[in-house]
């Protein structure tokens, strides 16, 4: 590992201010149920046990509940009601919209795993990498076509760095050569305002535990004449495309969701990125000039290991993410930061930051000068910063 010379290293402030309770920053992770969303969920588990599949009276109230979700649903996605298909979440809802006996798929190696995998032993698969950037561009997507490409799905934003890709592009591009277009869209329905007929997407995946609804509840948006090959098979439920009884609670509690306000969150997102980048040398923020999630921001602090940072972030009252995860008892530094040119070493000293509407300008300070001390701390005791 090359040795960093200390030169400017900030002294960690006497006092660290800190919030009464332990601060949320991984938003991009789950997001907390809202009140209002809760308010909504509760009487439904009370009241409206109904199979929205009975005729009887409560049967027909779990319908209308089922259905006014649906509407409130597709009025934030713009699109038909009847183009959405309630799921589990969003691992499901990428798992069917990519199944089927695809000829030839193009994806790309910053996906999350709920669309590596389903992928990853295709007989034809291109996987395509971003730029230094994050991003995939039309011209690369063009260059990839084949004449029996017949399915690319390339994420709306990453989960990670918040990058956001130029989807109604590329799926203009894959239209062009008869493809579909499919978008794991997890992270942007809760944070950007959508319009699905508009970007030109064929599948569309989203998840309730991502925009302050509860986990176990997602959805797929499906194009009107694009068919599915269904994963459960059972009763007909969802118009056939999904069997299994609807989880009414989670899914009125999906569109109440759906129905919120969203809350601008780039000028706190940006309040602490320059924070950090003015006291803490040797701080990148990893693709900061692309589009990106104005709650995401994703920093590569050199000279130490972002698990230990996480830690001592935690001590310290504040919830954040790593660039690298446990697996089978190994630290593996996260594939969409090493899919960008980062060492494994230098994704290793990677940190997320995700913001949510709950956090204030006083969270973001002090995050910012715990991240301060914390770094300090961390580098008098790295052998590798000098």
């Amino acid at each position: 590992m090359e040795k960093l010379k200390r030169g400017g290293q900030p002294s960690p402030p006497a006092t660290i201010r800190l919030p009464s309770r332990v601060a949320y920053f991984d938003h991009n992770a789950t997001t907390p149920v809202a009140p209002d969303v809760l308010a909504a969920l509760l009487p439904v588990l009370a009241e409206s046990y109904g199979n929205a599949s009975s005729i009887h009276q409560h049967g027909q109230r779990a319908k209308q509940l089922l259905e006014s979700a649906r509407r409130q649903l597709a009025d934030r996605l713009g699109c038909s009601p009847k183009e959405l298909v309630f799921t589990s979440g969003g691992t499901e809802s990428n798992n069917l919209a990519l199944a089927g006996p695809h000829r030839h798929v193009i994806t790309s190696s910053l996906e999350h795993p709920a669309v590596a995998q389903p992928l990853a032993h295709h007989a034809n698969l291109t996987v395509l990498p971003p730029n230094a950037e994050g991003l995939i561009t039309p011209e690369a997507l063009r260059a990839a076509l084949r004449p029996d490409t017949d399915l690319v799905s390339i994420m709306h934003a990453n989960n990670e760095l918040g990058c956001l890709q130029p989807i109604a592009e590329l799926a203009a591009v894959a239209h062009h050569a008869g493809a579909l277009f499919h978008s794991d869209g997890v992270q942007v329905p809760g944070r950007l305002p959508l319009n699905l007929t508009a970007l030109g997407v064929d599948l569309y995946s989203l998840s309730g535990h991502k925009m302050y609804a509860p986990k176990g509840v997602g959805a797929l948006y499906v194009r009107q004449g694009v068919q599915l090959h269904p994963q459960l098979y059972g009763g007909r439920h969802e118009s056939g495309r999904r069997a299994g009884t609807e989880n009414i609670p989670g899914i009125v509690a999906l569109g109440t969701a759906a129905a919120r306000p969203l809350t601008d969150l780039s000028a706190l997102r940006d309040r602490l990125e320059a924070g950090l980048l003015a006291a803490i040398p040797h701080a990148i923020v990893n693709c900061a000039a692309a589009p990106r999630l104005p709650n995401t921001t994703n920093i590569r602090f050199a000279g130490l290991e972002g698990e230990a940072l996480v830690i001592g972030l935690d001590l310290r009252g504040f919830s954040v993410s790593s660039g690298a995860a446990c697996s089978s008892g190994a630290v593996e530094p996260s594939p969409a930061l090493l899919a960008i040119g980062l060492t494994r070493e230098q994704a290793k000293s990677c940190i997320r930051f995700s913001l949510g509407e709950s956090n204030t300008a006083d969270e973001v300070d002090a995050l910012i000068a715990a991240t301060i001390a914390a770094i300090a701390h961390l580098r008098k005791l790295s052998p590798t910063y000098v």
